[in-house]
């Protein structure tokens, strides 16, 4: 299978307060970090390219590092753009860099 390009956000439940919840968050982004692949971090969502099974494998990850870090729960959003001929974060932002 072609590199697929995925946007996936987490929302953390149950937790506190705005700090709490953005220091769950950043422990899922430091599980992409740590993955190895191409990720790109926006202010809504993190967009990672790569092999489709690595891919979820991580964002699997990170929901679970969301619930290490205090989460009673964690609601995740996820695109995924497959195209046959393969999919990059550079292709989509070339033109606006």
């Amino acid at each position: 299978m072609p590199a697929v390009t995925v946007s996936f956000e987490v929302l953390p439940g149950g937790l506190p307060d705005k700090a709490t919840t953005y220091a769950a968050v950043d422990a899922a982004i430091a599980v992409v970090a740590e993955s190895g692949l191409t990720y790109r971090v926006c202010p809504m969502e993190t967009t990672i390219e790569g092999d489709y099974d690595a891919i979820m494998a991580v964002i699997k990850r990170a929901q679970e590092a969301v619930l290490a870090a205090g989460a009673s729960r964690v609601f995740t959003l996820i695109k995924i753009d497959y195209d046959p001929n393969g999919s990059s974060i550079a292709e989509k932002l070339a033109k606006y860099e």
